[in-house]
């Protein structure tokens, strides 16, 4: 049989009966719905969604009609000219990030800048798909997701950086369906991918950069520079000697921290007695001290000269010093929980007990909100356990001192070593915040105490909180001495290499007068020594408290002094004064007169010793001065500097480092190196 035979079979066959209106609708129906089908479930292009692949639908739209009619070619290409850059300008601007600053500490108001596409995994079968008029109302005129609208609003960083990291989709697939693509990345792997565009940027403000100081509540006291007295009118000098060294450790931490210190923590007396010096000594412990003046050409004035007052204490050997009863009373309020306040103060006592001797004994007191005895009397042979109490000692609390300083020379006197040194050592970092808190109050218990032979020493630690006014007048009245511990190197200068000089007292209440002599001196001024002033009757007084001189201290007074005649003279002579008077005095030989009352440890009457001042105290030039001399003068031209006073502010730090540096000579410590290098940083600091 052949094809044709088959064909022909087939056309004879009897015609199909006509189909029904019915069965016809049916079967357009059905092939309607399975196009419909065969569409939705249809795979998009290879590699993106329908939203990136837009170009598709533009060639679907224009690509019949750009075959056949050419002049939409040009209109097209013309356009791509002019919006290409104006949609390049438009980016630039939006993404340059100059937006405006709120100018408040929080971040600037920002505006919500555009999430990026991140595609998706395949969604759920449950998931349902998004209605044509949501899609459509979605996408701009142009076919591009719609921005959301700009809002303004302060945030912290960390919503920011919430808002900047957050990962939204830009669009729904086209006709509702997900394209497939990679698994969205981690959050922090989101985070890294954020671009750089979507991400504002901002300047910081100043308030932004530098963080808020918090202001200082130390407390010191106030006390104005001496003046220029004449001596026409006021011819003597009268003032207690001062051995504390706080004011040097307190101003070399603030020149450490950047900053020049409070005038008013500048103490000259304390920055020149900090230091060391070789004056000549006393030969036997029957002279408690002996005294050295030397008068030299002023570097700062020409028109004036600086008389030096100083006295070095007797030295006892370590084997003749007595037994010590020492109770150790310790702040632990809460504000001492800082590194360089209880952590410190307990390295600095540890160091101290490592150099008692067998037979002192040593208490600890505690103070914060009350008080409570930490280790009763204990011989220092039981040095694991005392180093044990220190050690478990935890800050917490407010500041009752008053109660504290009651406990502790309760103890003091309950180990009291007739014929010892019986000090109670006070460590704090400011106020008594509790219980009796007035300066005179806490006076008076000193001074009440001290008749008992119980003595009183304060070392201060931290800064912001300090109560240096309070510390002094304790130390004062308890016939003891004020340091400022502001490191472990302080503490082993004031507590181990100074320990005699700071436990052992070989002289107390001692007073210093000078008198002038009119027809050689007609002006004075000392330097330093403004809150240890005294009354001129207050020098033959032995009611009347004055500091204490340790073993082997030494003290320096410094006087500039104005000579008769001389043109640097600020004050003019009197026109009815007792001078014009009377009739001349003869010319002396004495240009001064320097007297020094003091009493023995446990005595109650006064000594006097007495030191007449002559041409054969000077010299002529300064660089020929003893080389101590010249240092502390150095030392006093500094404090005097930071201090703001009148006379020094035409003098150059320059010439006040070139002044010490010559004058530094042996320095086993290296103190005086370190002052050289707080000259500098104070001359860098004041530029400023």
């Amino acid at each position: 049989m052949t094809m044709t035979d088959e064909f022909d079979q087939l056309g004879n066959l009897a015609p199909a009966p006509r189909a029904s209106d019915a069965a016809r609708a049916r079967a357009l129906a059905a092939a309607m719905q399975a196009f419909d089908e065969t569409e939705k479930n249809a795979a998009p292009g290879k590699g993106s969604s329908w939203w990136q692949r837009q170009s598709s639908v533009l060639n679907r739209i224009w690509s019949t009609r750009m075959v056949t009619q050419h002049r939409y070619l040009a209109g097209s290409a013309l356009a791509t000219m002019l919006i290409i850059p104006t949609a390049a300008l438009l980016t630039f601007e939006l993404t340059r990030g100059n937006l405006p600053n709120s100018g408040q500490v929080a971040l600037p108001q920002v505006l919500d800048a555009p999430k990026p596409t991140v595609e998706r995994g395949p969604v759920p079968p449950v998931a349902k798909p998004a209605e044509p008029r949501q899609q459509e109302a979605a996408r701009g005129s142009d076919g591009a997701p719609s921005a959301q609208p700009s809002r303004q609003s302060d945030f912290a960083e960390s919503d920011i950086a919430r808002l900047l990291n957050k990962r939204e989709a830009s669009g729904g697939a086209a006709k509702g369906s997900v394209a497939p693509g990679p698994v969205a990345p981690p959050p922090v792997m989101a985070e890294r991918a954020v671009p750089l565009a979507a991400a504002p940027r901002y300047a910081p403000t100043e308030r932004e950069i530098l963080p808020t100081l918090e202001e200082s509540r130390d407390r010191f006291a106030n006390a104005n520079t001496n003046p220029v007295r004449s001596v026409a009118t006021d011819p003597v000098s009268t003032f207690s000697v001062d051995v504390d060294t706080a004011s040097y450790a307190f101003v070399r931490r603030s020149l450490l921290e950047g900053h020049l210190p409070d005038p008013d923590s500048v103490r000259v007396e304390e920055m020149i007695n900090y230091f060391p010096y070789d004056w000549p000594r006393p030969q036997t412990v029957d002279e408690p001290f002996r005294t050295t003046v030397t008068v030299t050409p002023t570097p700062w004035n020409s028109g004036t000269r600086l008389m030096h007052v100083a006295i070095k204490g007797f030295e006892t050997a370590p084997a003749a010093q007595p037994a010590a009863n020492l109770v150790f009373l310790i702040d632990v309020s809460g504000s001492m929980n800082a590194p360089d306040r209880l952590p410190l103060l307990k390295s600095a006592f540890r160091l101290l007990v490592g150099k008692l001797k067998p037979e002192d004994k040593v208490s600890i007191v505690t103070y914060a909100g009350n008080a409570g005895t930490v280790l009763e009397p204990t011989s220092a042979r039981e040095r694991d356990k005392i180093l044990a109490a220190i050690d478990n000692l935890r800050p917490g609390g407010s500041t009752a001192g008053a109660e504290g300083i009651d406990a502790a020379y309760r103890l003091a006197r309950q180990a009291f070593i007739q014929g010892g040194v019986n000090r109670v050592m006070l460590a704090t970092d400011g106020d008594f915040n509790v219980g009796v808190s007035s300066d005179e109050e806490l006076k008076r218990i000193i001074e009440q105490r001290r008749k008992d032979g119980i003595f009183l020493s304060v070392l201060g630690f931290g800064k912001g909180n300090l109560n240096d006014s309070l510390m002094q007048t304790l130390a004062q009245n308890g016939n003891g001495t004020a340091a400022y511990i502001d490191t472990l190197a302080e503490a082993q200068k004031a507590l181990v290499d100074e320990a005699g000089s700071t436990l052992f007292p070989i002289a107390k209440d001692v007073k210093i007068q000078v008198e002038f002599n009119p027809q050689q001196i007609g002006e004075y001024r000392l330097v330093g020594y403004e809150t240890r002033a005294l009354k001129r009757e207050d020098f033959n007084n032995d009611r009347v408290d004055a500091g204490d001189i340790g073993s082997g201290h030494t003290v320096t007074a410094i006087y500039e002094v104005t000579p008769k005649g001389s043109a640097s003279a600020l004050n003019d002579p009197l026109r009815y004064g007792p001078a014009a008077a009377s009739a001349p005095i003869p010319v002396s030989g004495e240009m001064a007169f320097v007297k020094i009352r003091y009493k023995q440890p446990d005595g109650d009457t006064s000594k006097l010793i007495t030191t007449p001042v002559t041409e054969m105290n000077a010299v002529r030039d300064f660089s020929a001065a003893p080389q101590d001399v010249r240092f502390a003068t150095a030392v006093a031209a500094f404090g005097q500097k930071l201090r703001g006073t009148d006379a020094l502010d035409a003098y150059p730090y320059r010439l006040i480092l070139d002044m010490a540096r010559n004058a530094r000579g042996e320095d086993a410590f290296g103190y005086r190196s370190g002052f050289l290098d707080l000259m500098r940083l104070a001359e860098t600091l004041d530029r400023r």
